[in-house]
């Protein structure tokens, strides 16, 4: 490494001297050369990374295809204690080498390598060695392709707002570059049927569609929860072209796509529901009845096809029963495997030096009988098959235990899994608690899994549309959402990346602010989700949805959706969160009993504490020249209010269920003033809610979000509280 001095002293004696002592200890780095000697993309993408953070420190790069260089990338393939996607840095002197077995690890090695040159410099680098603690690491991305094509959260303002961005080669290679920085190293692509946007099936070739189209119906508020009646003839008539393209042209993009995922070390999967026959138009007698023959031979050989058309697709999954009325398990099974697993086995056996992964998403049926029916699947060679489950159901945030899985973990045995992480939780604002994202982590069953990921049914992580001051282009929702997303991948990768670590990052993003006071204020807010959800606990997408207090009209037991002191009252904590439900604390209240759980007034105090603590430290923290840092601490204020909100609303429940009990009047007094209270900061969460994001929402599941009108409910429940016995 070429070094350069810059000191200045008037005595020219103490000047020599200075010299001479500073360039033994302490010179200064102005050029360096990298080498690696294997053509790579996934290494020439950490390459830049770090020259890009050299170049922040005004150090000057070279590479050298041979011979020393100042920073080395090694591949040893006979080093044992480095795994798949492990890495190992060291340095001696001024030479660093990042060693590795093969090129993803070398790749992780060198983003590894760039963080710490970013933080510290490089007089600061530290020898380190890590292995991936999930394998597989990934994000599940419910894709809009087409109103002829849907996914699931189709009928909702983000996904019809993401259809022209899915068909962005630009908006791919963003979101493929970061997921590699966060050590994701998958995609998962969910659709109802996304055959005749992707491939032409020989046999079957005018089902392929041409053209990227949405609809331009005026959707209903609420649509089926399990995407029936997405091609209804008022849907698909009259739609908008938002692109035009060929299917060729479109083949060509998605393979283009999953190339250069390639050169990230992500993996495209596809997943499907089953049966649906969207964009098939009934040709060829195609129908989604389970008995057609028809169906099953066109789904046979559309799967193989994906395969034969996509060189770096990785694998396929599915899920069974969605749209399979009145079949049996054993009849849902039957169909799988006649219409997946042998279009798997057919295209396995035409390229036996493929690997493939058959992802089967566990669903009423025992995994041993699964294991069975699919017995050639796990005989193949070239073919791995693994369960998917859902892990926490539709909200990781609720509690670090879950215990959903302990059967299904006793029914697979030795075979192995991919868990869905389910985030229908946070969709505005920026969340960040990394203590709750590594304990999670921690506590996922790590002998039989595989991996995970992590996504939402109620969203699409596209790119961001809710800002009301934003750049063009508009950000994607996981650089907007950075921290969040960067916790679940770099905590997946290494759950003992410390605190420490994400302070550093937090403060060279945000150089003018203290960086261990934004860590503290943006976790205590950030547990206002796990908190609030862990007590109050909606297991499913369409019952509970925190930032609006809303569900689905019916599981909220009234006719607006909105979960109001009743439904506060009745609905229990999360089994695993450690909380006590209402009417046990007021049983235990009133029979003077212990209990070994925490209250719900307890629960409300630590929602008080979570929100005043953020709320206190962010008036230390200083954002004027800093837009990003502007936004985030306001989004930490927005949480923390909502925080306050539901500290009160949880209170004051408590309160009215211990009055309707006993009728004592002082019960009904706390009440009404604890529900004024809430009243009081959910007006604050609103105008603060406001001030930065776009309101009414439409979601898929729980339809519109509109924070004035549910303060209209919110008030309400003064009124019910008030109510005599």
């Amino acid at each position: 490494m070429t070094k350069t001095l810059n000191i200045n002293f008037r005595n020219p004696v103490l000047l020599l001297l200075a010299l001479g002592w500073l360039a033994a200890c302490n010179p200064v780095i102005e050029r360096v050369t990298i080498s690696r000697h294997v053509e790579s993309a996934q290494m020439d993408f950490a390459i830049a990374e770090i020259e890009t953070m050299l170049a922040e420190k005004g150090v000057e790069v070279d590479r050298s295809e041979e011979g020393e260089a100042d920073i080395q990338f090694l591949l040893q393939a006979d080093r044992e204690d480095i795994k798949k996607e492990g890495f190992e840095i060291t340095r001696s002197g001024n030479k660093i080498q990042i060693v590795a077995i093969e090129e993803a690890g070398a790749m992780y090695g060198g983003l590894e390598l760039a963080e710490q040159i970013r933080l510290t410099g490089l007089d600061g680098i530290e020898e380190m060695s890590r292995n991936p603690y999930m394998e597989m690491r990934g994000t599940k991305f419910n894709i809009p392709l087409d109103v002829r094509t849907p996914s699931y959260s189709d009928p909702s303002d983000a996904a019809q707002k993401n259809i022209p961005e899915v068909w962005n080669y630009d908006f791919w290679t963003e979101y493929i570059d970061n997921l590699a920085r966060y050590r994701y190293n998958f995609i998962s692509l969910w659709s109802l049927h996304p055959f005749p946007s992707l491939v032409k099936v020989p046999g079957y070739e005018d089902v392929a569609l041409d053209d990227v189209q949405r609809s331009t119906v005026e959707w209903k508020e609420y649509n089926s929860l399990n995407g029936i009646g997405f091609e209804a003839p008022e849907i698909l008539e009259n739609p908008e072209i938002l692109k035009e393209i060929s299917i060729d042209q479109k083949i060509a993009f998605w393979q283009r796509v999953m190339q250069y995922a390639k050169g990230r070390n992500i993996d495209f999967y596809v997943v499907t529901w089953n049966i649906f026959v969207n964009g098939t138009d009934g040709k060829y007698g195609i129908t989604d009845d389970i008995n057609n023959a028809v169906t099953r031979d066109y789904f046979r050989k559309s799967v193989k096809q994906m395969f034969v058309t996509y060189p770096d697709l990785a694998g396929i999954g599915l899920t069974t029963g969605e749209n399979m009325h009145g079949a049996s398990t054993t009849e849902k099974e039957d169909w799988a495997y006649d219409a997946y697993a042998l279009g798997v086995l057919d295209a396995a056996s035409e390229m036996p030096d493929r690997k493939i992964t058959f992802i089967h998403r566990q669903h009423q049926t025992g995994a041993q009988e699964i294991a069975e029916k699919f017995k050639l699947l796990f005989d193949s060679d070239n073919i791995e098959f693994i369960f998917s489950f859902k892990y926490a159901k539709a909200h990781v945030y609720s509690s670090t235990k879950q215990d959903y899985h302990e059967d299904f973990v006793e029914d697979i045995g030795n075979i192995k899994t991919i868990w869905t992480l389910r985030n229908d939780d946070i969709y505005y604002f920026r969340w960040g608690a990394p203590d709750f994202v590594r304990d999670f982590m921690q506590n996922i069953p790590h002998d039989v899994s595989r991996g995970y990921y992590y996504g939402s049914d109620q969203w699409i992580w596209g790119r961001e549309f809710l800002m009301k001051e934003s750049p063009t282009p508009r950000q994607l929702e996981i650089v907007k959402h950075w921290y969040h997303w960067m916790l679940w991948g770099r905590l997946g990768y290494d759950p003992q990346m410390s605190n420490d670590r994400f302070t550093a990052i937090l403060q060279n993003r945000f150089p003018g602010t203290d960086g261990e006071k934004l860590f503290i204020a943006w976790q205590e807010a950030s547990m206002i989700y796990p908190t609030t959800t862990g007590f109050h606990w909606g297991p499913l997408d369409f019952q509970w949805y925190i930032e609006a207090c809303k569900s689905r009209p019916g599981y909220a037991q009234n006719e607006t959706g909105f979960h109001d002191v009743n439904r506060f009252i009745n609905l229990p904590p999360h089994p695993q969160s450690g909380f006590q439900s209402i009417p046990d604390y007021v049983q235990m209240t009133v029979n003077a009993s212990r209990s070994d759980l925490i209250s719900p007034l307890m629960v409300a105090e630590r929602l008080h504490g979570h929100s005043n603590r953020a709320l206190e430290i962010i008036q230390e923290l200083n954002s004027t020249e800093n837009n990003e840092l502007k936004v985030t601490l306001h989004d930490i204020k927005t949480m923390a209010l909502l925080g306050k909100y539901y500290g009160h609303k949880i209170k004051g429940s408590a309160h009215l269920a211990l009055y309707r009990e006993t009728g004592e009047q002082e019960h009904q007094d706390a009440s009404i003033l604890e529900l004024t209270k809430a009243l009081e900061f959910w007006e604050k969460y609103t105008e603060a809610a406001l001030a930065q994001n776009i309101n009414p929402l439409w979601t898929n599941r729980v339809g519109y979000v509109d924070w004035k009108k549910i303060g209209e409910w919110v008030a309400y429940d003064i009124e019910l509280a008030r109510v005599p016995l």
